[in-house]
């Protein structure tokens, strides 16, 4: 069990699986970052306290309580606490809710090791300063200012959700042609997967209206 002396910059890692688990700590402390870890939301929430600090990785699918409804709970209570999403499955819709939410970031399982490494160094940077992610956002926001009319739309399906096919029809082309739009979008946005290119999408203020 964690002990009630919180300090500050501690990964507090929420997830289900021991292996995902003890796979984090080691990577976390093998970098000299300190962590904590819960087999549960319902047991990060039992010892949340007013001196909880750092940031939060969380699972996505989790049973009781969902890192969704964890972050919910923990942006009414700690708004400053930063909380990164993770997701096995590819969830795209999942990945906008829990941004819209305020997640500060979201990574797909299997991640690399400095993706996850960076995502909580960044959260503690930006903690508190409210800006630490301005120059990334201007990046990715000119990225997309440079796509092809077509081609934002075609982003913009993506980030809701939408498939290749129902993209196609309200769109009024072919499957094939969202696809090769979609590779130019990847090589544009410098983007290293559909996950990576949502999430650079979802960071620069690219939020769909509804899922």
């Amino acid at each position: 069990m964690p002990s009630e002396d919180i300090v500050p910059d501690i990964v507090h890692v929420i997830d289900d699986d021991e292996a995902v688990r003890q796979s984090l700590e080691f990577l976390l402390k093998s970098a000299d970052i300190g962590v904590r870890t819960y087999e549960s939301a319902v047991a990060f929430l039992e010892e949340l306290d007013e001196k909880t600090s750092g940031c939060l990785v969380t699972d996505v699918r989790m049973p009781q309580m969902s890192g969704l409804e964890l972050l919910q709970r923990v942006r009414k209570t700690h708004p400053d606490l930063p909380v990164i999403v993770i997701t096995g499955h590819g969830d795209v819709s999942l990945a906008v809710e829990a941004m819209k939410a305020g997640a500060a970031d979201f990574l797909e399982k299997p991640f690399d090791d400095e993706a996850l490494l960076g995502a909580v160094r960044d959260a503690f940077g930006r903690k508190g300063s409210g800006d630490g992610r301005d120059a990334e956002r201007r990046e990715l926001a000119r990225r997309i200012e440079a796509l092809s009319g077509r081609e934002r739309q075609v982003l913009e399906g993506l980030v809701a959700g939408h498939p290749n096919k129902i993209i196609a029809f309200d769109l009024g082309i072919s499957p094939r042609t969202v696809e090769i739009y979609r590779a130019n979008l990847m090589t544009k946005m410098q983007a290293a997967s559909l996950s990576d290119l949502v999430r650079m999408a979802l960071i620069a203020g690219l939020l769909p209206d509804r899922l």
